[in-house]
């Protein structure tokens, strides 16, 4: 990147942002689909809540899978390459779903798409790291998943009406179609845009980050340098712990819906729609809340861990909508919980982007991307057997509420005090 080359203004930074974050709604249309259309592939192939409980876990699994390729591959391309690959690549995944008929070519398509979303989250928290200001990631990290949110919130009132337009396999090539847009209107932003990319040189000797930092140069494989610090694991553990509940509300939700409250597929669209409103505002609360206190002075310790902290203690009192009769507190409280994730989850993102230089960001991020899928996948195995063994959702809440303190002890275990690595913004006119 030229020297004399002007720097982006804040419009195209959040304008560039914005279409990458609906690009991800589109990315992340899979999961709501298959959760809230449950019933009619059921139908289709015959399954029970343990094989639905595969199929999530084969989709955990295939994107913890290629997280382990996809954290290098989006610090080796950079944003801009990324972006193509990794839309174009998800869209078609996407669209492949239209022409499953069989469970087994189902598996492939969902195998197909775990794999190449995968890019999604790497490339959010690289796209930060490269266009923010450290004191406003946590802000932009939080409208990031604002947007989200307001697009799953859109969805259980859409996807009815897509699967009964095209059944459930167009809703998902629906979803292929969106992302291709929103690449081509990334692609008329980004012209002329430079975004910096690692050097052969920065790629073949990644120093060690955070406390043991130096700048000698030492020789390490893709993950080599990362995998040996103390401050990856506490994060990448603390997203597993965590992640496990997300993954949890998000594959069973909507089957705790129907199960203990008898609601039908149109019936889902209201108390789902509250529970990822929590979820986009919980998020939105968080980076905003995040920015005003960096900005007063609290150190980026502080301020890191009292997010967690208060985020913890709004999930653990999950177990008590079990003993709740009437419907509506439940959906508020699952909404509450939804909030009090995001809020958790983006002290852990943010945590990256302070203390890993931008050319590692993508790496550390897939990482923890990778074991918090992991977590997805045993929680989805136990959770359809724990359900067909009769136990109900009692366990799953129980395990639910204490993850996020078990997470946060974790990683402030680790991670004593965070401390900011300084890299500069990687992005130019």
């Amino acid at each position: 990147m030229a020297e004399s080359s002007p720097p982006l203004s804040s419009r195209l930074r959040w304008s560039l942002f914005t279409v990458l974050c609906i690009a991800g709604v589109f990315n992340a249309m899979d999961r709501p689909i298959i959760a809230i259309l449950k019933p009619d592939m059921m139908a289709d192939f015959g399954w029970s809540d343990s094989d639905f409980g595969d199929l999530a876990a084969v989709t955990q699994f295939s994107a913890a899978f290629a997280f382990l390729f996809t954290g290098w591959l989006v610090d080796r391309l950079g944003v801009h390459r990324s972006m193509q690959l990794g839309a174009t690549a998800w869209s078609f995944a996407a669209m492949a779903h239209g022409w499953a008929i069989t469970t087994w070519q189902v598996v492939a398509a969902r195998v197909g798409l775990g794999v190449t979303e995968a890019v999604q989250t790497p490339l959010t928290i690289k796209t930060v790291a490269t266009l923010f200001e450290p004191d406003r990631r946590s802000l932009a990290l939080g409208f990031a998943t604002l947007l989200a949110g307001a697009g799953t919130i859109a969805m259980p009132f859409v996807i009815p009406g897509l699967a009964l337009a095209f059944g459930w396999r167009g809703a998902l090539v629906v979803g292929g179609i969106g992302g291709l847009i929103s690449l081509v209107l990334w692609m008329v932003l980004a012209r002329g845009v430079r975004f910096a990319i690692p050097s052969e040189d920065e790629m073949r000797a990644d120093a060690v980050f955070g406390d043991s930092a130096t700048s000698e140069g030492i020789e390490h494989d893709a993950y080599g340098s990362i995998l040996t610090n103390r401050q990856t694991w506490g994060i990448v553990v603390a997203k597993a712990l965590s992640d496990m509940t997300w993954w949890f509300i998000n594959f069973w939700l909507a089957d705790y819906y129907r199960k203990e409250f008898g609601l039908t597929t149109l019936e889902l669209a209201v108390p789902l729609a509250i529970a990822f409103a929590g979820s986009g505002l919980g998020a939105l609360l968080a980076g905003w809340a995040s920015t005003w206190l960096l900005e007063r002075g609290w150190s980026v310790n502080r301020v890191r861990k009292t997010v967690m902290l208060v985020s913890a203690l709004v999930v653990a009192p999950l177990p008590l909508v079990l003993q709740l009769d009437s419907f509506w507190p439940v959906a508020v409280m699952m909404g509450v919980v939804m909030a009090g994730h995001q809020g958790f989850s983006l002290s852990i993102f943010s945590t990256i982007t302070d203390v890993v230089p931008n050319r590692q960001v993508a790496r550390v991020t897939a990482f923890g991307a990778f074991m918090g899928n992991m977590g997805g996948v045993l929680i989805s195995l136990v959770a359809g057997r724990v359900l067909d063994a009769g136990f109900g959702f009692v366990p799953l809440f129980v395990f639910a509420s204490s993850s996020y303190l078990l997470a946060l002890a974790w990683f402030h275990w680790l991670i004593p005090v965070i401390r900011r690595d300084g890299g500069a913004l990687a992005v130019a006119r």
